[in-house]
């Protein structure tokens, strides 16, 4: 049964649980007083019947005799005609109040006195008869005398005695039920005492053990919502006490479930980024530019320019040199711009009646990271899709600058330039992480690696005006080969 019912509170809602315990507070407070009225109740009920039992006994045992026995000889003496008498209402009145004793009284020994006390009226009655018949015959004085003093008053004699034992009962019987009330009265302020130290230990066990099985699932989730938010996401919870727990506990167990589908998940998107990573990788070294680099060699070669030959399969070579770098994803700045610069030195080579380049990059920023073949996706677009659409010279600079908390790489260049509309798509298509094309698809792909990264505050952004030239701004934080973080008055 006690196993029974801990089930079916562990079970309850916290609103029941709070409603169990306030009822369970409340009972033992509500029965103590209830029983304490009731015995006050009684107690003073009977006490009160004692009071009017006595008062009303003292009241006849001093008028009736008294006023019986003078309206007797009233009627004796013919002074009054039977008419006239009151005896018949006086013994009436009389029974009346012996019938009403015997509803006040509990002492057995009264109510034995009160049956002699109607024997006594019952005589009287019995005697005021006679002396009425006497009347009506006529020269029957001396006999009504002799009634009256020989029957008449001894009766009512032996009547108000009875009476006056019947008060002295009750009144001992009163000064019982006071030492009675008295020693209740100390007895329930005894019981009260030990009563309210009941109530007391079991309000004191009762705010420990209900708020700790409200607490308890509670800290229990908290141990858990730790461990998770540490890392450890094989802890499951399992709690079962309380409705309300245990709906919260079957929710984090399937928040956690989540949690590890959707590591999953990211995983195997990194695995996909990676080989997408890998697939542009591949794609920069374009065939058409690897099959122009080496005619433009063959053709350096057969005009017999040997230094221009070896310079530009030098600086092939450091070019794929870079591109592969061991597998490295995150390189110095020095190594990413020494494979610009082999892109750049090739591209002279082909384009160099329109293409000048400058590269402009503070020493400070050598050893800060950034993502391999970052800049050189943006110079080929300087390149294929500014400059060569512009008639005349082209000009491409590489600049670096410092701030605070970060630094940035800008390619600039005097191309065709973005007309504003196409801007507007390229600069939304970043911000919106959506590659709507293939011409912006290698923007999106440098961006969103420096997010990967380095997070959502870096980036590229872009700038241009239409017949003027184009800015490609790359934002950066300082972070070097040893992963650490330093201002730039520190370097």
């Amino acid at each position: 049964m006690l196993n029974r019912i801990k089930q079916f509170y562990n079970n309850s809602t916290l609103a029941t649980k709070i409603r169990y315990s306030y009822l369970v507070l409340l009972v033992p407070i509500v029965l103590f007083l209830i029983f304490c009225f009731y015995n006050l109740w009684s107690l003073n009920r009977n006490y009160e019947n004692m009071i009017n039992s006595t008062s009303v006994a003292s009241e006849f045992s001093l008028d009736f005799k008294k006023d019986f026995d003078y309206e007797t000889y009233l009627l004796i003496v013919e002074n009054k005609t039977i008419g006239e008498s009151n005896l018949n209402g006086m013994l009436d009145e009389a029974n009346r109040i012996v019938n009403g004793l015997e509803e006040l009284t509990n002492l057995p020994e009264n109510v034995n006195r009160l049956n002699s006390a109607k024997k006594y009226l019952t005589n009287l009655n019995i005697y005021t008869d006679r002396i009425m018949q006497n009347l009506r015959e006529g020269n029957k004085y001396e006999e009504n005398i002799e009634i009256w003093e020989n029957d008449v008053q001894i009766v009512t004699s032996l009547l108000r005695e009875t009476i006056f034992e019947y008060i002295y009962y009750e009144i001992r019987d009163i000064q019982r039920s006071r030492e009675e009330y008295q020693n209740f009265f100390m007895s329930m302020i005894r019981f009260s005492i030990f009563v309210s130290a009941g109530i007391i230990l079991l309000i004191t066990f009762l705010s420990y053990y209900i708020p700790l099985s409200i607490t308890r699932p509670i800290r229990t989730l908290i141990d858990v919502t730790d461990q998770v938010a540490k890392g450890d996401l094989s802890v499951r919870s399992d709690v079962r006490t309380g409705v309300e727990a245990s709906a919260l506990s079957d929710s984090l167990n399937t928040m956690i479930d989540k949690i590890n589908e959707l590591l999953n998940q990211v995983t195997k998107e990194q695995i996909r980024i990676r080989k997408a990573e890998f697939q542009l990788l591949q794609s920069q070294i374009n065939p058409h530019f690897l099959y122009n680099t080496l005619d433009a060699i063959v053709w350096l070669a057969e005009a017999g320019e040997q230094k221009k030959v070896v310079s530009m399969v030098g600086s092939l070579s450091e070019f794929f040199r870079t591109s592969l770098n061991q597998g490295k994803d995150i390189i110095p700045i020095k190594e990413e711009l020494q494979h610009v610069r082999s892109y750049l030195e090739i591209q002279q080579v082909r384009y160099q009646d329109i293409l000048k380049y400058e590269i402009h990059v503070p020493e400070e920023l050598d050893s800060r990271l950034i993502p391999k073949i970052t800049i050189q996706p943006l110079v080929e677009n300087a390149l294929y899709h500014g400059i060569k659409n512009k008639r005349g010279f082209g000009r491409i600079v590489i600049r670096g600058s410092m701030s605070e908390d970060f630094f940035t790489i800008q390619i600039e260049d005097n191309g065709i330039g973005i007309s504003p509309e196409r801007l507007r798509q390229l600069q939304d298509g970043i911000r919106r992480k959506i590659a709507t094309a293939n011409d912006i698809y290698g923007l999106y792909n440098v961006n969103e690696r420096i997010r990967l990264n380095f997070g959502e505050d870096y980036g590229i952004s872009i700038q241009s005006t239409y017949r003027e030239g184009t800015v490609v701004s790359i934002r950066l934080p300082y972070e070097d080969e040893d992963e650490t973080a330093v201002h730039p008055h520190q370097v």
